[in-house]
């Protein structure tokens, strides 16, 4: 009895660990990897901003013209979209400018995070900013 026991332990025991070593690897006839990357997905770069209170008008469209500038110095930028807060849910928790920027690759987004241009444009929004939300995600369909 006690080698039926062991042997169903066994038995257990490769199979979990079976299963747990196939749901780390990515199924051969997937198209997507690990990451959450799937071919010929683009890589998402969303940004919501909330200005301070005192933030003016002048200086507010001062920074969109610059984050809209934004393609035109970093390449790397596939595209960009960009809109206010419309929703009439009441759910942006303060958050009124939405940024959507498009990357076809992490090492183009590597490029543009610590890029001069986009550095000195987050000098330009400090002083005005209360708070930033980013998400960035590969595109699934």
């Amino acid at each position: 009895m006690k080698t039926t026991a062991l042997t169903n332990c066994a038995i257990i025991c490769v199979l979990s660990l079976g299963l747990m070593s196939h749901s780390v690897e990515p199924c051969k006839n997937s198209n997507e990897n690990l990451t959450g990357k799937k071919q010929n997905s683009l890589l998402r770069h969303v940004v919501l901003f909330k200005f301070k209170d005192g933030a003016s008008e002048d200086k507010i469209k001062a920074i969109e013209d610059a984050f809209k500038a934004l393609p035109s110095k970093i390449p790397q930028i596939a595209s960009l979209e960009w809109g206010l807060n419309n929703s009439p849910e009441g759910l942006n928790k303060g958050f009124t400018h939405c940024y959507f920027l498009t990357f076809k690759s992490e090492a183009d987004r590597a490029i543009y995070l610590p890029h001069p241009d986009h550095k000195a444009f987050g000098k330009l929004l400090g002083p005005y900013l209360e708070d930033v939300l980013v998400v960035d995600y590969w595109s699934r369909e």
